[in-house]
């Protein structure tokens, strides 16, 4: 009996060294005071102004777990949950328990890394380009949060880098009974490919994805079910970035003819300047134009960052949004439809049509 304790004592402590392990906490909390006007009054009749004590506008709020397992051969095991939380209230994102992150998979040096479950999806490869970082008054507000959602029952794989370039794919099934979506499930199929080129001097990107309305399975609205191409450069210049970026939205197979765009295209351009290794400033512009009478747009920005430590930073962003007679898009990525108070009580921040509408806040950030 002794005999047979000492060996499975000897076998565990083996494994226990052959299979390295780690898990890590981590997190960001961001807060502020941000001041708008040019906001609808609750009749949609007029606009108003309004300060706030607000939680992520230069990033979101967050915590999460992340692990490591080396089970050798060079291949790994990950495991990564994540929740976004409103630091003022102490509320998290949607009352999910990880809403941002969920996953486990591989990761090889040669081979690269496969990932399932829950993740940002993959239009969001567009926040390398954006001068801002998908704040939020910037790259997702023109387009209403197109840019930066999430992805649920999702198979993903990061290429490792060859020659410069690398490679990440992501496939999101339905879990309905019709492939792309019926109105049985939250989620439609989600897909996408993404193709990254990267040298000293620059770096290019290119995106195509689809995101398919849950209740039918069609690319039916550019602002939240639609096919995306996108083509983003950055140039490398010492202390200074120069970011630009062309993105296409484009609806088929069951946009309603009337019932708003079908197809946006959106542009943007920016730089980023590190002044001293504290302190960077940046400036950009966004722009948008819908078609069908939807409008144009454009985001004047600009912003910087003063690091205290290495974990600790303050924050600032000024920005105006211009619309074009019939176009209402506001700094936040608000829904689409006029502004005020809805049928079901809450509260859309979109301008008067024709109306500008302008911000500025400052806040602090700490990682941990």
């Amino acid at each position: 009996m002794k005999k047979i304790l000492t060996a499975a004592a000897l076998a565990a402590l083996s494994g226990a060294a052959f299979a390295q392990s780690s898990v890590t906490l981590y997190g960001r909390i961001d807060v502020g005071v941000d001041y708008i006007s040019g906001l609808p009054n609750s009749s949609y009749t007029g606009s108003t102004s309004r300060w706030r004590a607000e939680s992520g506008n230069w990033g979101g709020s967050f915590w999460g777990f992340k692990g490591v397992e080396d089970i050798g051969g060079g291949t790994k095991v990950l495991f990564q949950l994540e929740n976004a939380f409103n630091t003022m209230n102490g509320q998290s994102a949607n009352n999910l328990m990880f809403n941002d992150i969920a996953t486990v998979g591989f990761s090889h040096d040669s081979y690269g890394t496969l990932l399932l479950g829950r993740e940002a999806f993959i239009s969001n490869g567009d926040w390398d380009f954006d001068p801002f970082g998908q704040t939020s008054w910037s790259s997702a507000s023109l387009v209403r949060g197109r840019n930066w959602p999430k992805s649920s029952n999702n198979i993903s794989y990061q290429s490792p880098k060859f020659a410069g370039f690398d490679v990440y794919g992501q496939y999101s099934l339905s879990n309905a009974t019709s492939w792309n979506g019926n109105g049985t499930t939250a989620q439609g199929r989600q897909d996408g490919l993404q193709i990254t080129y990267t040298s000293a001097l620059f770096q290019v990107r290119g995106i195509y994805d689809e995101i398919r309305d849950p209740q039918n399975g069609l690319l039916d609205n550019p602002f939240t079910h639609s096919r995306e191409y996108t083509a983003g450069v950055n140039v490398f210049l010492g202390p200074v970035t120069l970011r630009s970026v062309y993105q296409a939205l484009r609806t088929s197979g069951g946009a309603v003819a009337g019932a708003g765009p079908t197809s946006l295209d959106h542009e943007w351009a920016g730089v980023n300047w590190q002044v001293t290794p504290a302190a960077s400033l940046i400036a950009a512009a966004y722009h948008v134009n819908a078609n069908k009478g939807g409008g144009n747009a454009t985001i004047y920005s600009v912003g910087g960052t003063y690091n205290l430590s290495k974990r600790t930073l303050l924050d600032f962003q000024v920005a105006t949004v211009r619309n074009s007679s019939t176009a209402n898009f506001g700094l936040d990525a608000n829904s689409e439809g006029p502004g005020g108070v809805q049928a079901d009580g809450s509260y859309n921040e979109n301008p008067l049509p024709g109306h500008s509408q302008s911000g500025a806040f400052v806040g602090m950030q700490h990682l941990f």
